[in-house]
């Protein structure tokens, strides 16, 4: 009985450690964000390490499908079995301070295939932990399934397929698009909110400052307030989260103005989509100039999509020579759209029919 459930632990953590590290090898740029987001400010406060962020994502990601490959063929049980378990104390450590502190909405542990919620994603970790615990306990019956030779092959041909993985995606798209912005989505119809969809409830709290201290005052209260008592702020209590929209925050601003409904009615358009004019890639970025004066030749019009300011939007407008419309949208939004920056998306009528990676532009089909 105790072979049965260790073999049974060593199946089931072995298949979860591939699957959830290749769906985020799939998109390590999107992994990436997500633990920038945990070393920012509000969670850990340990900025210093953001700029590392793609080369963690990817040394975590590979590491935990190598981890899953080695545990299922029982190569180097000992050290396998060990480096499972310190990797699923830490991420049962980051999902906690994450839903007891409500700072990271999603852990990412799936990326955008599933998303789970941070008492969800604690809770898959617990389960996690408890059967690496009963393999800890049972080390000696992981047994290898292999001679020594292959072995060795299988581990490191894990490791240099995942690695190829890596460059691939890197340089081009995710294999699969996991995303709202796929291809295929309309973004008109990905904003709709669906005819009696649950709405939030939000509750309303207002700050006042009564005699020297600040004093929070909730909607039913506000005749208690006491004269002399002075207004500092307003906040909003999400009590239950309603229906969100698959895609929201989706913005074409321009001089103060939301241009999405004009421009997500044009028949031929492309988006090029920079999330930040200043790191985009400059090899990237002088093409841009060469694809507008094709894609208006064929009848396209072709926008830039940013988050950048006015200024540095002149500023890159000039250096590559740039005679197309800029308008801005929320970065998160961007760097969902797609990766990388710049990336180039083909729209019908708020369709969406081609993206491509700035490594790619000459695939799109005009």
């Amino acid at each position: 009985m105790k072979n049965v459930i260790t073999q049974f632990s060593r199946i089931f953590v072995g298949l979860l450690f591939i699957i959830s590290g290749l769906i985020k090898l799939n998109d390590p740029v999107g992994f990436s964000y997500k633990l920038a987001e945990y070393f920012s400010e509000p969670v850990f406060n340990m900025p210093f390490l953001v700029p590392f962020s793609l080369a963690l994502a990817l040394f975590l990601v590979i590491i935990e499908v190598v981890l899953g490959v080695m545990l299922l063929i029982g190569y180097k049980s000992k050290f396998t079995i060990w480096s499972l378990l310190l990797m699923i104390v830490f991420f049962t450590f980051l999902t906690f301070y994450s839903a007891y502190f409500d700072v990271v909405k999603d852990c990412g542990c799936f990326g955008d295939a599933l998303k789970l919620t941070p008492w969800q994603s604690f809770t898959k970790d617990v389960v996690l932990l408890f059967f690496i615990l009963i393999l800890f306990i049972n080390k000696k019956l992981v047994t290898p399934l292999f001679n020594k030779s292959i072995q060795n092959i299988i581990a490191y041909a894990s490791i240099f397929l995942c690695m190829l993985m890596a460059v691939w995606v890197l340089n081009h798209l995710p294999i699969i698009d996991f995303r709202p912005y796929k291809v295929g989505t309309n973004i008109e119809k990905g904003m709709e909110i669906p005819e009696g969809a649950p709405k939030s409830v939000v509750e309303m709290v207002f700050i006042y400052n009564v005699k020297g201290v600040n004093t929070e005052f909730k909607e039913a209260d506000l005749m208690a307030i006491p004269e002399g008592a002075t207004f500092v702020d307003r906040k909003d209590n999400v009590l239950s989260e309603g229906y969100v929209p698959p895609i929201h925050d989706f913005t074409m601003m321009k001089d103060d103005s939301d241009y999405k409904e004009e421009l997500l009615q044009e028949p031929k358009l492309i988006m090029a989509v920079s999330y930040d004019l200043t790191i985009a890639d400059e090899a990237g970025m002088s093409q841009l100039k060469k694809l507008n004066d094709a894609a208006v030749a064929k009848g396209y019009k072709m926008v830039g999509m940013t988050n950048s300011s006015q200024e540095e939007i002149a500023k890159a407008k000039k250096k590559y020579g740039l005679d197309f419309e800029y308008y801005t949208c929320d970065a998160i939004t961007l760097k969902t759209i797609e990766r990388a920056n710049p990336s180039l998306i083909v729209l019908e009528k708020g369709t969406i029919k081609q993206k491509v990676h700035y490594n790619d532009i000459n695939d799109l089909k005009l």
